[in-house]
């Protein structure tokens, strides 16, 4: 994946904590599927293959693992959030409750369709 400087000036601006945790899930994303592409779309990092499959996005609590199409995903954890028809989000609060086995194998399995 090539990283590119809007998604990299993106994560300069959350919190210490929030830099790590957006810094994992980048690393996650790129390590699930190699080739993903790295884009910045509305106001934020958005990943595709053939297209839009999830992004990143940072609040002043929290970081957010969203899904596009949430429906092919495997989620045995009941981690995905929301009520929208198409998408879905992780909320992670705290760094130490991430868990990048398993958000790998969901953005593995996201990158796929």
């Amino acid at each position: 994946m090539n990283k590119i400087k809007e998604v990299t000036d993106y994560i300069a601006g959350a919190s210490s904590e929030q830099k790590e945790m957006l810094g994992t899930l980048r690393e996650l994303i790129a390590k699930a599927n190699p080739e993903v592409a790295e884009n910045f779309k509305w106001s934020r990092p958005v990943y595709a293959t053939e297209k839009d499959f999830c992004y990143l996005q940072f609040t002043k609590k929290h970081v957010n693992l969203g899904f596009f199409e949430f429906d092919n995903i495997d989620d045995p954890n009941n981690l995905l959030e929301g009520t929208g028809k198409e998408m879905r989000h992780i909320k992670i609060e705290d760094g130490s409750k991430l868990n990048p086995p398993v958000l790998y194998k969901m953005i593995k399995q996201a990158s796929k369709f």
